[in-house]
């Protein structure tokens, strides 16, 4: 019976000793379980606050720098703050919301541009329509009175017309005035005389063939896109400096209208941001365009894209920018030789000097350019029926190899001749016109300056 009794204590104790160990492990697990626990809640507790941080930094910085980066590519766009405490599923989230609201904001931005677009395209025709009217009541005003500030509300309502048909060409609108086959050299001359600093600007002709013009549907196009680069020119330039363009004729690429200018020149940010306005962007937003928006390059892009054109920009030798507006070939046509071409165009530049050349009998016997206009010297935009006025002494033939008259000599020509004929109408009874000192008072354009680009 002893032994039965042995074996039943160390049964027993056995027993004991394994419920002890069992217990001594499952309280060291439990202990475990509860550190374990309390990393896990800490982990948590700082991936909710990483979360809430990014949140936060994504309603606070990254949506605002993202649509700011929609007007300003060069602005940046912050990321997450902590990427190793947010889990890759919240790090998509939270970019997706970047992209949804760059996405949101395009969107709104193209929605009211459109509007904006339709209102501006509607008020510009209605203004390019009175501005019309005013232009040919102004022209019939010049062939019954000869008072020089007409001529002054004619150029000023010029250049009104030309911005509002800028503004109607950027809101994707018809430029609103319709030409036959035009020369090149008179459509040269169209576009200077749209521009507030016409005087400064100097026109060389090397077209191998004078009757050189452009096709009727591109005819209005091209003026109204060089009268934008030669505004940009003439307002980013000293006003004592000239600005050059050069008529050039290229075999079978078309024609080129090189615009040169000794300005200030660009940095090269806005140089590559002009190089893409002229390339014609699919869609120019409004409110990208500055404030006060610079539209010239713009409507540039606009009619590139539309007729075909092709513009360049680079530095010029002249210290500025040059620009250079090229036309393809077929748009480009011969006129018939019953053409006749303006007075004021100039003549086609040929390589040997004029002393060394007889003079050509067609223009030994063509009078000497005359302007159409007063005193200013102001270009003419467009041939003009004859007055049915007393018929007036045909200038003389100039001699050969006789030096042109400058503006300054016309000038003074054309205000004796008025002076003579402000005379002779008082002596008749009439009653002059006031300012009859000839003048135009054209220097004041502080108001008619150009600052687009």
């Amino acid at each position: 019976m002893a032994w039965i009794v042995a074996v039943i204590a160390v049964i027993a104790a056995v027993a004991a000793t394994a419920r002890f160990y069992r217990a001594a492990r499952s309280e060291q697990l439990a202990v475990a379980h509860a550190e374990l626990a309390e990393r896990q809640a800490k982990a948590a507790e700082a991936r909710t606050a990483a979360l809430v941080d990014e949140i936060r930094q994504l309603a606070r910085k990254r949506i605002p720098a993202a649509a700011l980066a929609l007007s300003h590519p060069s602005a940046q766009v912050p990321g997450l703050r902590e990427a190793a405490e947010v889990d890759g599923g919240a790090a998509r989230l939270l970019t997706e919301a970047v992209q949804a609201a760059r996405t949101a904001v395009m969107e709104e931005r193209q929605r009211v541009d459109a509007a904006a677009r339709a209102a501006m395209r509607g008020t510009s025709a209605k203004i390019q329509s009175l501005l019309n009217q005013s232009q040919q009541l102004l022209h019939e005003l010049q062939h019954e009175y000869d008072d020089p500030r007409i001529l002054q509300l004619d150029f000023r309502n010029e250049l009104a017309l030309r911005r509002t048909q800028s503004t109607a060409v950027l809101c994707d609108a018809w430029p609103g005035l319709a030409r036959q086959n035009s020369p090149l050299v008179e459509i040269v001359l169209g576009a200077q005389s749209r521009v507030a600093g016409y005087e400064r600007i100097k026109v060389a002709n090397h077209l191998r063939d004078e009757r050189l013009g452009l096709a009727a549907r591109a005819a209005e196009p091209l003026a109204i896109a060089l009268a934008e680069l030669l505004a940009n020119a003439t307002a980013y330039s000293h006003p004592d400096t000239d600005v050059q363009v050069t008529v050039q004729q290229s075999g079978g690429r078309g024609a080129f209208l090189v615009v040169d200018d000794a300005g200030i020149g660009m940095d090269d940010d806005a140089l590559d941001r002009a190089r893409a306005l002229l390339a014609g962007p699919s869609e120019v937003l409004l409110t990208e365009l500055g404030d006060p928006p610079q539209t010239g390059f713009a409507v540039v892009g606009r009619l590139v894209v539309q007729y075909g054109f092709h513009c360049h920009i680079e530095a010029s030798p002249f210290g500025g920018m040059r620009t250079i507006l090229r036309v393809p070939a077929h748009l480009l046509t011969v006129l018939e030789d019953d053409h006749s071409l303006s007075a004021l165009a100039p003549a086609p530049v040929s390589a040997v000097p004029a002393t060394d050349r007889p003079a050509a009998p067609a223009q030994s016997a063509r009078p000497e350019p005359e302007p159409a206009e007063a005193p200013s010297g102001l270009p003419s935009r467009r041939r003009r029926a004859p007055r049915p006025a007393a018929a007036t002494p045909a200038p003389a033939a100039p001699a050969a190899g006789q030096v042109s008259r400058t503006p300054e000599q016309a000038e003074s020509s054309w205000a004796a001749l008025q002076q003579g004929t402000l005379i002779g109408r008082s002596v008749a009874g009439r009653v002059p016109a006031p300012d009859a000192d000839g003048h135009d008072h054209l220097g004041d354009q502080d108001d008619q300056g150009d600052d687009e680009k």
